[in-house]
Parts: C-alpha cells; structure tokens; sequence
C-alpha cells in the first residue's frame, strides 16, 4: 500500500512499527512511500550474534573509534550514499525527527575524523528495529552491529528486527522467521521496559565477551 508523504508523520511512523509494517521507497527520487509487511521476518537473536574468529580479531584490535548518536545524519545519509536506496527525501526526515525525539539511535565507526561505517534504527520498548547500515572500510559495519547488539543487551531490549535477512545478515546469525511468530515477538517485546539511552555505552571489553557468549 502506498501512502502520501504529506500524511506521513513520525507518530505514524512509530505506529506502523508497533503493528510490524515499515516504510519504504522505490528509490532516493521516488517521492511515494509503500508499506512492507515480509512473510518471512528478518531478526537476529539478541543470544545469537555470530562472531567469526577473524572478526573477532578485528575488533579485539580496536582499529576504529565508536561513538552513539554522535552523527545520526551522517549515519543515514552514509546508508543511502549508494547506487540503489530505498531512503528517499520524505524517508529520510521522517527518521531525523524520530532522533530528535530520541527514539531512533546510531552506531558511527570513526577512522580518525572520517566516518567510514554505522548502523541506525528504532527503538520501541523492548524491541529494536534496525533500518540501514553501510560500511566504507571492511568490517565496518560488522563491529557497529556488534557494538548495537552489546548495548541492546545491556539495555534490556529483547527484539531486534533486521526487517529481511540478507546473506551478510545471515553469517552473523540472523534467520527468518514467520509473520505470525514475529508479531508474537514483537507483542511481548512492547510491553518490556528497556531504554536504550540509560544503557552504558559498551566497552570493547564487553564486546569481546559478546563474541565469547555467542560463540
């Protein structure tokens, strides 16, 4: 179903999420904005976070800086920095005033002063809806993720919604799993108290014992 942008607003938006459909666009120069409802669910279980040793390695090095909610527009502009997008200009500032909201959060992954990879989604209760993430050095956007997953953990969320599982996504644990099943999820995740902001920031330590717990 497609839907004016003009109607569209992030209290909209926030209620789209908690009935389990999510935005999307053609392209960065399609003005309209449809509705996804998968079948099949991409989620990451928060318990299930896959680190290969190599990854593992990568970020025991501690090769880039990590920050939380330090670029959020430079997060989701570097998402859509790319021949294909579904982030179109309504997309993309619906998702701004999410953040200055406080309810949609970034990962940014800093090489020096450069910003070379992030992650950025939603955050609902207990549940996380993850939108987009980009990578401009290798595993960028890998140690973002698990850098999220550490502080998700910490926070007490138990949902964390790829939306649809892509190969990437399925090496570090992700699965698909039925719509019935995800709203079940995703009903119990909204009445859990978890808040994303009163987390501490995870450390590199607390990574590293992310990859042990999960491997």
């Amino acid at each position: 179903m497609r839907d004016d942008p003009d109607h569209l607003t992030p209290d909209l938006l926030l209620m789209a999420y908690t009935s389990g459909v999510f935005p999307m666009s053609e392209g960065r120069n399609d003005p309209e904005i449809f509705w996804v409802d998968p079948r099949q669910r991409g989620i990451i279980p928060l318990g299930g976070f896959h680190i290969s040793r190599s990854l593992g390695r990568k970020i025991r090095q501690e090769p880039f800086r990590i920050t939380f909610d330090a670029d959020f527009t430079g997060v989701v502009d570097g998402c859509a920095d790319r021949p294909e997008t579904w982030i179109n200009a309504p997309i993309r500032d619906l998702y701004l005033a999410l953040h200055k909201r406080g309810v949609a959060h970034s990962v940014e992954v800093w090489e020096g002063d450069q910003l070379v990879g992030g992650i950025y989604g939603v955050a609902l209760a207990g549940a996380f809806f993850g939108e987009s993430m980009f990578s401009r050095r290798t595993d960028a956007s890998k140690i973002a993720l698990a850098y999220l997953i550490a502080r998700l953990q910490n926070a007490g969320f138990v949902l964390f919604d790829t939306q649809f599982l892509t190969d990437h996504l399925k090496t570090l644990g992700g699965r698909e799993i039925p719509r019935a099943d995800y709203r079940r999820r995703l009903s119990d995740a909204l009445v859990v108290k978890a808040d994303f902001c009163a987390a501490p920031e995870p450390t590199a330590q607390d990574v590293r014992q992310l990859s042990i717990q999960t491997s």
